[in-house]
């Protein structure tokens, strides 16, 4: 599949519909996602324990459910916008076919997320966490808070993390768009053109985002 895409979903075609192994690969980029967020969220939950430690533990429980349930959401709507689209462009078949095609190619994002753990392991402890004073009473205290945030997110070794990780994530998202193509091919029964185009816009749409967040930092 991540070789000959064409091939393994025109074979994948003949099999009956089946989502159970896409949501292994769904379920496992969850998992290595949740642990990613958890490292990721340490800096910021212990911004949280000098400013509101009864919401420090919330924030780091938030940094793990979050990208535990946030790939199932990906999946359900990285799937319905190629349906969508695809139906606009004379596309045939189920959105079952569709969401099982689209959870196979999810596995690009698995291998990026786990390249951009073991760079975080490297970056997130190397970040300085600000030292707030904080009083819920001071009228200033929401700008002090959000101050310590700014000045977190602008640290040196967050920064270029944060970079790091944007160019990773558009890399393994155009390995998976490039599977998704074929998906979406032979699942909507559409030309490798109007296939291209489903997977093309929201990819777009998604790298400008991600570029434009890296240029404005």
């Amino acid at each position: 599949m991540l070789v000959h895409p064409d091939a393994f979903f025109e074979n994948a075609l003949r099999e009956k519909e089946s989502l159970k192994v896409p949501a292994l690969i769904v379920l496992a980029g969850s998992v290595v996602a949740a642990a990613y967020g958890y490292i990721v969220g340490g800096p910021v939950s212990g911004l949280m324990t000098g400013a509101m430690p009864s919401i420090a533990t919330v924030v780091l429980i938030f940094a793990v459910i979050g990208p535990l349930l946030g790939t199932f959401l990906f999946w359900a709507i990285w799937s319905g916008l190629i349906f969508g689209i695809s139906a606009a462009l004379g596309g045939k078949g189920t959105f079952k076919r569709t969401l099982e095609f689209v959870g196979y190619g999810y596995i690009p994002q698995i291998i990026g997320t786990l390249i951009t753990f073991i760079v975080a392991l490297e970056y997130i402890p190397r970040v300085v966490v600000p030292h707030i004073a904080f009083n819920p009473s001071d009228p200033n205290s929401g700008q002090i808070l959000q101050d310590a945030v700014k000045s977190l997110m602008h640290d040196p070794a967050m920064m270029e993390f944060t970079q790091i990780a944007a160019i990773i994530s558009i890399v393994f998202l155009l390995w998976s768009a490039n599977i998704w193509i074929f998906g979406a091919k032979h699942s909507r029964q559409l030309t490798l053109r109007n296939a291209a185009i489903c997977v093309a816009v929201p990819v777009v749409v998604f790298v400008i985002y991600s570029v434009y967040g890296i240029a404005v930092m």
